[in-house]
């Protein structure tokens, strides 16, 4: 199938956009079936047979990747199911994810759909090997990248959110073909929840689940693509936050001022590997990664700020080690700059 933005000439994508963006999500009439989900859903299907698994959870369109807490059922972003959409996203948040990456996510949400239906959250032996379900649920978390207690699995280091999370990328680990899960994590302290994932589901591979739902969570999408994205844009929170107090360390990064702003253009297009990079390895989620270096690049803008001729290497490393400071401090205590 051609890729939609290679055939749609910029101009009239634009006009096409100004369209989509005002029109509400269940005006769309969207649906799994005929798009490239109905063939990564066969795939996860199919993994699970290999496993011996015969439960198969329920998908419906979300606004976002999850699964209710407590309800087997598999939520999917909504703009999957449609080309235009796909590239509003790519065009939002400049990370648009690949067959690869959808197949991450859903199988780290069927881990969470068959801890639910069969309930093992709610069993000791799963306390005992994950930790207790009612610890609190954070989204910024402080992760340890270098921990061998856990698995990793889809960015962010998430299986050290919270023990139910921990739960669903251990499960996709193991869910995952050829990913020879015995071998990588010998030794590790991962090793027994993986091992426990393979016994549990072993013995109830063929019972059938002992919750499941008839019908798919009533989903409210009411409201337009442009609110959509309205709702997810932290930008201005993060700019007010950051404001002008990072100038000086901009300063010390890429020297005086310049009678252009060539700073601001360089780190343009450096900015997606830095923002990929940094939210890999401090846990801080893409979206506030990105907005606070997108507020980075306007102060280098408006300060004019030049850049170190033949330097950019060491500039790239500058850069990057800021806003890796950056976002631990936000994944710590909720602020990028403490005053």
């Amino acid at each position: 199938m051609p890729d939609f933005k290679e055939t749609t000439p910029r101009e009239q994508w634009e006009s096409e956009k100004l369209a989509v963006l005002s029109k509400k999500i269940d005006e769309l009439q969207l649906k799994i079936e005929g798009t490239p989900l109905e063939s990564a859903l066969k795939k996860l299907s199919e993994e699970l047979g290999e496993k011996g698994l015969s439960y198969r959870p329920k998908t419906y369109l979300s606004d976002e990747w999850g699964c209710p807490e407590g309800v087997p059922v598999i939520g999917i972003p909504f703009y999957l199911a449609d080309e235009r959409l796909k590239r509003l996203e790519e065009e939002f948040s400049e990370d648009l994810e690949d067959d690869r990456l959808t197949m991450l996510y859903l199988r780290h949400e069927a881990g969470h759909a068959f801890n639910y239906a069969y309930k093992l959250y709610q069993t000791e032996e799963w306390h005992q090997v994950f930790g207790p379900y009612s610890r609190p649920y954070q989204e910024d978390y402080e992760a340890n990248p270098f921990s061998k207690k856990f698995v990793k699995h889809i960015p962010g280091w998430y299986a050290q959110k919270h023990p139910d999370e921990d739960f669903a990328e251990t499960f996709a680990v193991w869910l995952t073909p050829g990913s020879d899960w015995r071998e990588k994590y010998k030794g590790h302290g991962a090793l027994p929840k993986l091992e426990y994932v393979e016994r549990t589901m072993a013995a109830i591979g063929k019972n059938p689940p002992l919750i499941d739902v008839d019908s798919l969570p009533a989903e409210e999408l009411g409201y337009t693509i442009k609110e959509h994205y309205e709702r997810r844009d932290e930008g201005a929170v993060i700019a007010a936050q950051i404001a002008g107090y990072a100038d000086g360390d901009l300063r010390d990064i890429f020297g005086p001022p310049g009678e252009e702003a060539k700073a601001a253009a360089w780190a343009d297009e450096k900015h997606k590997q830095i923002v990929k990079q940094v939210s890999y390895w401090t846990g801080a989620r893409q979206p506030v990664v990105l907005a606070a270096v997108k507020h980075l690049i306007s102060r280098l803008r408006e300060m004019k700020l030049g850049t170190l001729e033949g330097r950019e290497e060491e500039m790239v490393v500058r850069l990057t080690a800021f806003v890796t400071t950056l976002a631990s401090n936000w994944v710590r205590s909720g602020k990028f700059i403490e005053l």
